[in-house]
């Protein structure tokens, strides 16, 4: 009897433990049904894993370089290793991804110029080309998704005009887009010989597209409908030969700030976002007062809690950094050398405990702590030798 019970009792937890594995197979199957469509599914593996994230980078291709790297960031440690070619493609100079991190964008900067869109191949470990169109422009130098991610913006820097796309769910970026040319110039040349977009980025609720004009001093504010992009609306103007480059939105206030190319300075703004109109508040320095060489800023960012902003410098080859106000003035707090040279992008990891610097001419990225109660850096001691590194972006 003792010696049939046990067997029982095994055939009993046998078929327990099959009609579990049997139930999970098909919830499983519920919940991600398989389509047979290949094509529209993105197989998506990453290492961010607690204590590695992997660091995209787009760099000026053609003298050791040949398109979109991945790197390991160790977020224990600020260390950056295991370079690895996603895929190559030409001067890769700006990169954005979508909401999923399933698609991710790039301009093909330089002649012509182009605009890309890839996905993940199964694994993860490689980018595929999804679909390439020319961006109607010389040297689109920024690509920019709207928060409904069925518009994309290219700004092209030498022939000063703006290029939007439609998106599809699949990624593809469609042919026909709306061109928008700017016209006029600024007194700084030949930099200012005439229209330079920059830079151009979609209000968060994504009724407005600003555009940054670098060679007319303008931030132009285009309205967004349910047909697309409409002509401009209103323009900022800065101060002749600031060279407007890159804006950034305030994460919690209705403020913006861009940071001017030409004039080393930053400028805060206040933000109307029913009608996408831009008052200017304050504007200061990002480098010292008895600095005498030539500098030419490039990118800006600010972290998540809206109390500090970080721009860099080319020349001067540091980044500032600025501690900023509820009413949106501004006031710097430091200045820390990037230890390499033309610091083109720069990124704050997504806990933002640190800051990552691109600076092509020394084919370097160097790290840096941040502190967020001070919001000021400190160089980690830690770099990454990359051929002519000009965008990164946290995957």
């Amino acid at each position: 009897m003792n010696g049939s019970f046990v067997h029982s009792q095994q055939l009993s937890i046998e078929n327990m433990l099959t009609n579990i594995i049997s139930t999970l197979a098909i919830a499983t199957f519920l919940m991600f049904p398989f389509t047979g469509e290949h094509e529209n599914v993105n197989f998506i593996t990453t290492k961010n894993d607690g204590s590695h994230m992997e660091l995209l980078v787009g760099t000026y291709t053609g003298k050791g370089s040949e398109g979109i790297y991945q790197l390991d960031f160790d977020i224990r440690t600020g260390e950056l290793s295991n370079e690895k070619l996603l895929v190559q493609t030409s001067n890769p100079s700006y990169l954005t991804q979508s909401k999923e991190r399933n698609f991710v964008y790039s301009v093909n900067e330089g002649g012509g110029g182009s605009v890309s869109s890839f996905n993940w191949a199964e694994g993860g470990d490689k980018l595929m080309l999804v679909s390439q169109q020319s961006s109607e422009g010389s040297s689109p130098c920024h690509v920019e998704i709207n928060p409904a991610e069925n518009l994309l913006s290219v700004a092209n820097y030498s022939s000063g005009n703006l290029t939007v796309f439609s998106l599809s769910g699949s990624g593809n970026i469609e042919a026909n887009p709306t061109v928008f040319q700017h016209e006029g110039s600024g007194p700084v040349k030949p930099n200012q010989s005439g229209p330079r977009a920059h830079c151009s980025k979609f209000d968060p609720n994504g009724k407005f597209l600003y555009a940054v004009d670098l060679g007319i001093d303008q931030i132009i504010s285009y309205p967004v409908t349910e047909e697309g992009v409409q002509e401009p609306s209103s323009q900022l103007h800065l101060d002749p030969g600031d060279g407007p480059r890159h804006f950034i939105f305030h994460p919690k206030l209705d403020l913006a700030f861009v940071v001017n190319e030409l004039g080393s300075s930053v400028v805060s703004m206040k933000i109307n976002h029913t009608t996408g109109e831009l008052e200017r508040i304050d504007k200061a320095s990002t480098i010292p007062s008895d600095f005498d060489g030539k500098n030419y800023c490039a990118d800006i960012h600010m972290s998540s809690d809206g109390r500090y902003l970080y721009a860099s410098n080319r020349g001067h080859h540091s980044i500032a950094i600025f501690e900023v106000s509820g009413d949106g003035t501004l006031n710097r707090i430091g200045i820390e050398s990037v230890r390499g040279e033309w610091p083109r992008n720069f990124t704050l990891s997504p806990d933002e405990k640190y800051i990552l610097v691109a600076n092509p001419n020394t084919d370097n990225i160097t790290v840096f702590n941040r502190d967020a109660n001070s919001g000021l850096i400190t160089y980690t001691g830690h770099e990454f030798k990359l051929s002519r590194p000009v965008a990164l972006l946290f995957r």
